[in-house]
């Protein structure tokens, strides 16, 4: 299994029967195989997230599918406008939150159930090969400073009760938000998540391009980072053979 980190939540999983990528925002791919499935996931239409060129990069995979965000296909004709087609569009598929679909994937299945997102979308469940792979989105517990009691209170409850929906798993693989912009909030949610959930490797998202956020969080939570084989993330393109 390889992972390779593109940028920002950008992250592609190349198993031996598929390749997911989740996220994409910018920057070139890697050479994915053609001769295995190619999934593509999109938690949310936030540009962040989803860039509409990702219909037009998996072109040349002649087995694909584009699993995306329900608010996506809300936000059709704004894309439409930036160059999607309207055959890319029934070429994708729609989840909600709370939802569980199953495709054919080698000689197996793929399937994907959805979160509820703190923020906008939804953040994916994957079942591929035998693994359980977890990509957060902008599912994460967005504490700010200056929150008032009940934004605060409102905000954790709402994470918890979708995490906590994970509690008995086993992750193989989460890729989770860590946030400098929080501040001394910055490492709630992936604590959570890690407290919960039994996580084998871990890799950080969304810390826009800071990656001191990483040995900071080491040194600041060393029980919770031992919990889990905590990956490091030092530039765009970089992978790891797991």
């Amino acid at each position: 299994m390889k992972i390779t980190y593109l940028s920002h939540s950008g992250f592609a999983v190349e198993l031996p029967v598929a390749t997911l990528l989740f996220d994409y925002f910018k920057g070139p791919l890697p050479a994915f195989s053609s001769d295995k499935p190619l999934f593509l996931f999109a938690s949310h239409q936030h540009d962040d997230h989803f860039n509409p060129a990702l219909f037009r990069l998996a072109a040349p995979y002649p087995d694909k599918r584009f699993l995306l965000s329900h608010d996506i296909a809300r936000a059709r004709k704004k894309f439409l406008r930036a160059g999607v087609l309207p055959d890319d569009f029934e070429q994708a598929v729609f989840l909600r939150a709370h939802e569980t679909q199953s495709f054919p994937c080698g000689p197996g299945r793929l399937t994907v159930s959805t979160l509820r997102s703190t923020d906008l979308g939804v953040a994916f469940l994957v079942t591929c090969n035998g693994l359980r792979i977890y990509h957060a989105g902008d599912l994460n517990w967005w504490l700010w400073r200056g929150a008032s009691r009940q934004e605060a209170g409102n905000m954790a409850a709402n994470f918890k009760r979708e995490i906590d929906s994970l509690r008995g798993l086993s992750l193989d693989l989460a890729f989770a938000p860590l946030d400098p912009r929080q501040e001394e909030y910055y490492g709630l949610g992936v604590n959570y998540l890690l407290e919960q959930v039994a996580v084998r490797h871990l890799f950080p998202m969304h810390f826009w391009g800071d990656y001191s956020v990483m040995p900071r969080y080491l040194a600041q939570f060393p029980a919770q980072a031992q919990a889990t084989q905590f990956h490091i993330v030092e530039r765009e393109g970089q992978s790891w053979e797991l």
